[in-house]
């Protein structure tokens, strides 16, 4: 049986159910209040949702260069880089992993950057604690590690990852 979903552009109405969503995966994202996600929504160059019938599915949330953002991720982006998109986050409901959801998200990312002429995209996946479904996922779309780095006080190491999409404009 496969699942019946439309990708679509995040609506100011659909925040309670993207906060919601965001909950569920605190070990391998970062906490999520209203305020900072219309703030996070008003700057970024994508964010979609995944939605059957009345119900979100998962959400990715993409930030452009240049961004007022005080993520320790994003800032060493953009320390190194002066064009990239970068995934802020990604989360699909966990019941619903296998199912495509990510990937149809991920796909219509790359996609839409290619088109924009985006040199490249980042993002970031725990590495310490593991976060190995994300691993997976991210090679699967050909990502590759430039860094790694503590952040949280220690508490967490990420591999800054990288994909090479154009030459740039």
């Amino acid at each position: 049986m496969s699942l019946a979903y439309r990708l679509r552009p995040a609506l100011d109405s659909d925040f309670a159910a993207i906060l919601r969503l965001n909950e569920l995966e605190l070990t391998a994202t970062s906490a999520l209040d209203a305020a900072r996600l219309a703030r996070l929504h008003a700057q970024a160059c994508m964010h979609q949702v995944a939605q059957a019938s009345d119900r979100l599915l998962g959400f990715l949330l993409v930030l452009p260069a240049g961004c007022d953002y005080g993520s320790p991720n994003y800032r060493w982006f953009a320390e190194r880089y002066n064009e990239f998109w970068y995934v802020d986050r990604i989360v699909v409901d966990p019941a619903l992993r296998g199912s495509g959801v990510g990937a149809a998200l991920y796909g219509q990312l790359i996609e839409q950057a290619r088109l924009a002429g985006v040199p490249r995209l980042t993002c970031e996946f725990n590495v310490v604690p593991a976060n190995a479904a994300s691993e997976k996922f991210h090679r699967r779309f050909g990502f590759s590690e430039v860094a790694q780095q503590w952040i949280g006080g220690g508490a967490k190491c990420v591999s800054l990852q990288e994909l090479a999409l154009a030459a740039g404009r």
